[in-house]
């Protein structure tokens, strides 16, 4: 009993970023997309309860049953960039010589700050089926462009199923699969130039697989996922001298391994590590009546996470995760904040 309700409080984050949207000369662009994909919370909690089985064949929500949770994740990118003043060094009859002289270099701080606000509703169809929906609110803001954006994310939905029955000291698996709609402002839809994007442009359909083992007082957890995204036609956006025209984003296989343990009723700390593939993305754009391709290479991934689970009251925990990337497409910093909303009291006004 002690280590199933110590254990609950744990957060689970299995991170599966999506492909670049932008070109290899777009690095900025590009980190924008590497966002946490919107299976991960529904993820999360299928993960932790399953220490829950202790008083049930099932660890997913029973027939019936709703929750309500609430996250709160925050990402920072940080990077520098070098602006040179290069002028060719000219022979006494002023022809280039082949050699430059730098005039000026200024090197100038840029970050990219995106806080998203989520709202998840689970369902309970079978004690062993059970949907959810997820609500994210997006605000960004680059310091580069000096740009700000508030918006609607991209809305998804998932299944999860647990197979077989629950059994202490066996190893728990259930299977997910979740689809993303472009409910966001479209990074290949807006003015790039004036306005930044709060979704990833493009429908996606995930699918995979979790897994964890009770080893008192260790849990150990991953997880397997696979996403395919879907390809936007007919965007007619102006970049530059050019048109977008086409985007297919590269597929992505993402996976996650850690470790939770607990230190007391009260208290209680995990550690994991997220990593993804991403698939090359191909760009068709129009430029003076030609059509070209533009091709973003395959990306590798990886972020680090450390979290903390309190309890506050008797039947709230608080979860506190920080992280950081491994790679240069990843964050530089992650903080997130996930709590549940008790629903259990609200029922229909009279006469409804």
């Amino acid at each position: 009993m002690f280590i199933r309700t110590t254990l609950l409080s744990l957060p689970i984050l299995l991170a599966v970023i999506p492909a670049a949207y932008a070109d290899e000369q777009d690095l900025s662009k590009a980190r924008d997309a590497l966002q946490k994909q919107d299976n991960d919370a529904d993820t999360e909690k299928a993960l932790e309860q399953v220490f829950e089985a202790a008083e049930k064949n099932y660890s997913l929500l029973r027939k019936g049953g709703k929750s309500l949770n609430y996250n709160f994740d925050y990402s920072y990118y940080g990077d520098q960039r070098i602006d040179l003043i290069i002028q060719p060094t000219l022979d006494s009859e002023g022809v280039p010589s082949g050699s430059s002289t730098i005039l000026n270099a200024d090197v100038a701080p840029v970050a990219s700050h995106t806080f998203t606000n989520a709202f998840t509703f689970d369902y309970g169809i079978l004690n062993n089926l059970t949907i959810s929906g997820r609500l994210p609110f997006v605000a960004k803001y680059d310091t580069e462009e000096d740009l700000t954006a508030y918006g609607l994310g991209d809305i998804s939905g998932s299944l999860r199923w647990q197979p077989f029955e629950y059994v202490p000291g066996k190893v728990s698996q259930t299977y997910f699969g979740s689809l993303k709609l472009k409910t966001g402002d479209s990074p290949y839809e807006i003015d790039i130039d004036r306005n930044l994007s709060t979704g990833s442009g493009y429908y996606s359909l995930s699918g995979g697989i979790s897994a964890s083992k009770v080893m008192d007082p260790v849990v150990l957890f991953g997880s397997v996922s696979y996403s395919y995204n879907f390809s936007e036609e007919n965007l007619n956006q102006r970049r530059g001298g050019t048109i977008l025209d086409e985007v297919h984003p590269g597929h992505a296989l993402s996976f996650s391994m850690g470790f939770a343990y607990s230190l007391s009723y009260d208290v209680s700390l995990s550690a994991s590590f997220q990593g993804s593939y991403n698939d090359e993305t191909r760009f068709v754009v129009l430029s003076g009546g030609e059509t070209n391709e533009s091709i973003a290479g395959s990306q590798m991934s990886g972020i680090m996470n450390f979290a903390l689970g309190v309890r506050v009251s008797p039947k709230t925990i608080a979860n506190v995760n920080v992280g950081f990337g491994l790679t240069e497409l990843s964050p530089d910093i992650i903080l997130g904040l996930s709590l549940p909303i008790d629903i259990e009291g609200v029922k229909p006004a009279s006469g409804n």
